[in-house]
């Protein structure tokens, strides 16, 4: 049996704020306490590759007698692990010995993992396909607008595809969702024009319980837009005015939000992260010290504004907006349960496989997607709750794909199984999986929606968005 400690001589590092963080020492002293936890638990072998490849090293070193459990993992091992961790999040939700649960191992299996990579990052500096990865916006803004008919032009070529990847490290087979000529920004600040509080312009919004704040995402806003235009109809069709971040005034023109970060935490890139996250709360804190709450439609989004922001930067108004975020659909949970969601729908859903994005449950609040979708009469919603293995930047990488299709299997043969009439997710990635997936195996007929897009749908608001969502043949 292993002499190392099940109890940290002091509470792990989990954030740069923290001394220790950056520590290589400190860092090699966590990561074999974890190991040994984890190995001689074995519970979440089958969430990823991270723990098979964990499970192989250490008995690797107890078969050889070169060790007793973890003490003999070195350098190679500990990237090898870290690497093949995606960031699910879903080993956290189950072990038994976090903070969460009272444990005092204080386990955090996702966040040392992003603690190896940021570790990493700093002494060997941020990977080019990290970098490129960890700017999605800026990635949108250039192959977007004028540019996106050539920019999809581009992607629609094979050979084109496999020179990328050679140059890029990101899989010529990875399904690209497609660039927009009009990104969600542009479309709502047209649609704000023939919004009856237009003529507001310069007057003090009172109501403030009537206005809720859409955060787009960086695939909202230039991939699919038909999302973030889905959640203004039925949030508008609820009685809410929508503003998006940094806007007092429907008129206001503020600058563009950047990304949540999430893809620079992918890659280690804390500095960048910790900039991303100044950026956006300078948008969205003055709009949460007027009351007003922020739903996000995309759940890796809002599970980084909830859970890593304050992580990394614990300021006042980092908590706060933390505090004041939702997903979008748990926004519409909370109005069902204050009597105000309108329950009034012109068309059923029929056979709904709803796949339960991984960081929704990470969240910790249910299946707010589910509920809303399960009250729309002649509606079955079937929840699916297998991992897509795509999770942020690690599934388009080339050395991972084939990785995250085998991961992902078992929720691609449920949305077909299931034979629904739509699949609905809450993750755009993970939808464009499911698709593509499905299409390779012959399946068709079901569309990939998000589930503000089928609930504008049963509204009846579907054509005013535009929204048809995903066609396995077009992923």
């Amino acid at each position: 049996m292993s002499k190392i400690a099940r109890a940290p001589a002091a509470p792990p590092a989990t954030g740069p704020t923290d001394p220790r963080y950056f520590d290589e020492r400190d860092l090699e002293d966590e990561l074999r306490r974890t190991f040994q936890i984890c190995h001689e638990c074995r519970m979440c072998v089958g969430y990823c590759g991270s723990f098979p490849e964990l499970f192989r090293r250490v008995d690797r070193d107890i078969e050889s007698g070169k060790a007793e459990g973890a003490e003999a993992l070195d350098a190679s091992d500990f990237v090898a692990i870290a690497d093949e961790c995606w960031q699910c999040k879903l080993c956290f939700v189950k072990c038994p010995y976090t903070k969460d649960d009272g444990a005092y191992e204080l386990l955090d299996y996702p966040r040392l993992m992003a603690r190896e990579k940021a570790v990493r990052a700093k002494r060997n500096g941020v990977a080019w396909v990290d970098r490129l990865l960890g700017e999605p916006h800026v990635v949108g803004a250039l192959g977007g607008g004028p540019a996106a008919s050539v920019t999809n032009l581009v992607h629609a070529s094979r050979l084109v595809r496999k020179v990328q990847e050679k140059v890029t490290g990101i899989s010529s087979e990875f399904p690209i969702p497609p660039m927009v000529s009009e990104s969600f920004s542009s479309w709502h600040k047209q649609h704000a024009k023939s919004r009856p509080e237009s003529q507001e312009h310069g007057k003090e919004f009172e109501r403030t319980a009537d206005t809720v704040v859409l955060y787009a995402t960086c695939y909202g806003e230039h991939n699919a837009p038909n999302v973030p235009k889905a959640a203004v109809a039925v949030l508008e069709h609820n009685g809410f005015r929508v503003l998006r971040p940094g806007q007092l005034d429907p008129t206001d023109s503020p600058p563009a939000p950047t990304c949540c970060g999430m893809p620079n935490l992918d890659g280690g890139d804390v500095d960048a992260f910790i900039q991303k996250i100044k950026h956006e709360v300078a948008l969205l804190f003055p709009q949460v010290e007027r009351g007003w709450k922020i739903a996000v439609i995309g759940p890796t989004c809002s599970y980084t504004m909830k859970n890593e922001w304050p992580e990394y930067l614990p300021t006042k108004e980092v908590k706060a907006v933390a505090a004041a975020t939702m997903d979008v659909m748990q926004f519409l949970v909370e109005l069902g349960k204050a009597k105000r969601l309108a329950l009034e729908f012109k068309s059923a859903l029929g056979n709904v496989a709803y796949h339960a994005a991984c960081h929704l449950r990470a969240q910790k609040i249910g299946f707010p997607g589910q509920r809303v979708l399960s009250k729309v009469q002649g509606t079955d919603v079937r929840i699916i709750e297998e991992c897509s293995a795509v999770d942020g930047t690690w599934g388009m990488k080339a050395r991972h794909y084939a990785t995250g299709r085998k991961y992902a299997a078992k929720l691609v043969r449920a949305a077909i199984d299931n034979e629904p009439d739509l699949i609905v997710t809450d993750c755009t990635l993970s939808a464009y999986r499911i698709a593509h997936e499905r299409h390779l195996a012959g399946a068709d007929g079901a569309r990939v929606v998000h589930p503000i897009e089928a609930l504008a749908e049963a509204y009846g608001l579907g054509e005013a968005t535009g929204s048809k969502g995903i066609s396995p043949d077009s992923a």
